[in-house]
């Protein structure tokens, strides 16, 4: 039996571009609660955005001083009353947001769309995954296969299970030319997903000569290009002329959002994943007469993020692969300083002296 300590340490996010380590108080289950042991925490991009450098997140976004990290993934070591599904022992991700379970999102089990004041997300307006311990709902839970590792996990709570609902909205099968702008840890997750699921060509773009390396070293592009005036020229070249049928944007500026909209082929699809920024373009050429369907996709359900968990285990893919970094959490405000440098991939903070490989 896991022996739990009174206190822990707790990393919290000033808003300054610094981290502060707490002492805490070790939670306590209440009913339908689990205590989680942390094994693995990576780092989001959208912490770096809208809460390590300033607050600036409002709503859903907005930071309650309380520990961050909503990419959690651990071992449950003690329960509350009323359990149904989960018990001790049990290696679980925890999907960041705790919804209020009654509204019609909370319903289709998209908690991230829930609007009821009851929501509260994990390292936003309820303590967090950069810590020791983590309180969480049995609800809220996705369990984890044997032969995915913690980090593989702590991958699919927010970065992964992005991507894959975004690719699920647009669809991704051998029939697809696509294209990823923005190869950052989602952008990398959706070329890793995209040619798991059976892309026949994979085409990104970048500007970070570290990014690029990693996608050509993991193998997840077939061609790959920096952003220039000739680059939408280059992506048709590539494809006979017509462009790709399904485009990503992961880069959440306004060039990447054009050139994936422009190097999509008539009939194409486009989905929108990278937050923040905005995008002009010219609805008749650009859409309406290339008949072109642009979606946005926000997150995931839990029921997706629990089904591509399953399709991970049985294709032995291992979303670890793409963390280029692991930092203990008395190491973790490099770690935070590294994933604000736009330069690295994925970022963990990791708890088990195994996994800080």
């Amino acid at each position: 039996m896991e022996t739990i300590k009174d206190t822990m340490k707790g990393l919290y996010l000033p808003g300054n571009s610094t981290v502060e380590i707490r002492d805490v108080h070790v939670p306590d289950p209440g009913p339908g609660q689990v205590l989680i042991k942390t094994k693995s925490s990576t780092i989001c991009g959208s912490d770096i955005r809208a809460i390590y450098h300033e607050h600036k997140g409002k709503g859903p976004e907005a930071y309650q001083n309380v520990i961050a990290g909503h990419e959690p993934c651990g071992q449950i070591v003690k329960c509350g009353s009323g359990l149904k599904r989960f018990g001790e022992g049990d290696r679980v991700i925890v999907y960041h947001i705790s919804g209020c379970g009654v509204c019609n999102d909370c319903r289709r089990g998209y908690m991230i769309s829930c609007t009821s004041e009851h929501r509260k997300a994990y390292g936003w307006q309820r303590d967090g995954g950069m810590a020791e311990y983590i309180l969480a709902d049995e609800k809220d839970l996705v369990f984890l296969p044997d032969n995915l590792t913690y980090t593989d996990g702590a991958q699919v709570a927010c970065g992964f299970g992005t991507v894959y609902e975004a690719i699920q909205k647009i669809g991704v099968s051998g029939e697809d030319a696509v294209l990823v702008t923005g190869l950052g840890p989602v952008g990398l997750a959706n070329l890793m997903l995209a040619r798991a699921m059976g892309a026949n060509k994979l085409i990104g773009v970048e500007k970070e000569e570290n990014r690029i390396k990693i996608a050509k070293d993991k193998g997840l592009v077939d061609e790959v290009y920096t952003p220039g005036d000739d680059t939408l020229e280059k992506i048709r070249h590539s494809t006979g002329g017509y462009g790709v049928e399904k485009a990503f944007d992961c880069s959440g500026n306004n060039a990447g959002r054009q050139l994936a909209i422009r190097a999509t082929r008539k009939w194409g699809k486009v989905a929108l994943v990278g937050e923040g920024g905005d995008v002009t373009f010219e609805p008749s050429p650009d859409i309406i007469h290339e008949q072109i369907s642009i979606h946005g996709s926000w997150v995931t359900s839990i029921w997706m993020m629990e089904e591509l968990v399953e399709r991970l285990s049985r294709w032995d893919l291992h979303p670890e692969e793409l963390v280029t970094n692991r930092y203990t959490l008395d190491k973790a405000g490099e770690a935070y300083e590294l994933m604000a440098g736009g330069k690295s991939g994925k970022v963990a903070v990791v708890f088990d002296e195994e996994d800080n490989a």
